[in-house]
């Protein structure tokens, strides 16, 4: 390869997106191309704030789209309809025509998860390889990455898990170690999809951002492979909206050592979503990643807590959120806190998913693998434990840039 393609493979970045004709993914193709053309402003975009924005990110137009989706649709009917529903900006998508058909041609067949067989609007091909063993199956997936980075001449891929949330499942011990998920590969074994893509992509040597409450990279067989691998990744469950303001607030209460009694919400959102979270099973997997934050950050046994989430297809890519917090104050004072939190996830959404491939392309490029601590303040349910405290962990990314 000549020097003027060596310079341009070292300044190119693939980002996959699975899941890549939902709303998110929609929302941050269409918002690339109009970041790169100056007709979007990076409103959201933590990276492009001091001190991260000098840390030398990758720059918006190096980013090459590619990914995975198993539904028979395509990404102008996925614009379309967030256009009809006041999120994408109708100018915008005219002007970003040409990016998001260069995207489309990249987007390869998916896995399906157990959840997903038997769905009428399946991809005729992803169904096929539904029924392919599974060594073929991440096979596939790491060919179609390792495929996509040499032909566009990639630095690097990093893959970013955006697909529906699974059915909530029990650890199985071939998640424990990489030799028993190995041999579960080979053997057959039900795993989950968002872990075979994890599988795929460190088996490819490219960092995984996990934005669902799924599984992803976080079983213990594939931190150690990351770690093999030498790739960094992140999750899990983008926290967007109700729990970004639950772990906000949450610490005011405990800061001023006020008793929480209670606190209760309620979802309602009308997108795919929502309705993949009308199954029990996937519900579940979603509440338990919401619900941790109080807990942790309250630390009171006799708090309690619940989140409940209602598909309503009229609100389209719209969620509403309603809390009632019950606490006590001095003298048994019983008060109450009472909010409604009404916005788009996919355009909250889709400005952190371009944070987190940016900090993972740094991390890459710094030597770093493994779980990436310093982004907890993105997650629900990050990887690393630690503080639910937002503020806390937002000090952590900060201290996380004034090292380096």
């Amino acid at each position: 390869m000549n020097g003027e393609n060596e310079q341009e493979r070292s300044h190119r970045l693939g980002v996959w997106l699975i899941g890549a004709r939902g709303a998110i993914s929609t929302c941050v193709a269409y918002g690339l191309a109009g970041l790169r053309d100056g007709i979007v402003e990076p409103v959201g975009l933590v990276t492009e704030k001091e001190p991260l924005r000098s840390l030398g990110m990758r720059a918006f137009e190096d980013f090459v789209l590619g990914g995975h989706e198993i539904a028979r649709t395509d990404l102008s009917r996925s614009a379309a309809e967030l256009a009809r529903n006041g999120v994408l900006p109708r100018d915008l998508v005219a002007a970003a025509s040409a990016d998001a058909a260069a995207f489309e041609a990249r987007i390869r067949p998916g896995l399906l998860d157990l959840g997903e067989v038997g769905r009428a609007e399946l991809d005729p091909e992803s169904a096929a390889l539904g029924g392919a063993p599974i060594r073929e199956r991440v096979d596939r997936i790491r060919g179609d990455l390792e495929a996509f980075r040499d032909e566009h001449d990639l630095e690097r891929v990093v893959v970013v898990y955006l697909a529906s949330t699974e059915p909530l499942r029990e650890p199985a011990p071939s998640w424990e170690t990489l030799e028993a998920f190995e041999e579960a590969i080979e053997s057959g074994e039900d795993l989950p999809a968002s872990c075979l893509y994890a599988y795929a992509a460190f088996r490819a040597k490219a960092p995984f951002v996990n934005f669902t409450p799924n599984r992803g990279a976080s079983i213990p067989a594939l931190c150690e492979l990351a770690l093999a691998e030498g790739v960094p990744h992140c999750g899990n469950d983008g926290k967007t909206g109700e729990t970004l303001i639950k772990s906000a607030l949450a610490p005011m209460f405990a800061a001023r050592a006020l008793r929480v009694l209670a606190w209760q919400g309620y979802n309602m959102l009308g997108n795919g979503d929502g309705a993949a979270l009308a199954d029990p099973s996937r519900r579940a997997t979603k509440c338990a990643s919401k619900d941790k934050a109080l807990h942790a950050i309250l630390d009171d046994e006799d708090l309690h807590t619940g989140v409940e989430i209602d598909f309503v297809p009229s609100l389209h890519d719209w969620k509403t959120a309603m809390d009632f917090v019950h606490f006590e104050g001095f003298l048994g004072a019983k008060m109450s806190l009472q909010f409604t939190w009404s916005g788009s996830d996919s355009a909250l959404a889709a400005p952190l998913v371009v944070d987190l491939v940016r900090l993972a392309d740094l991390a890459a490029s710094r030597g770093e693998v493994g779980g990436m601590a310093h982004t907890a303040c993105f997650f629900k349910s990050p990887l690393d434990g630690g503080t639910h405290d937002f503020h806390a962990q937002f000090r952590a990314l900060m201290a996380y840039a004034a090292a380096r």
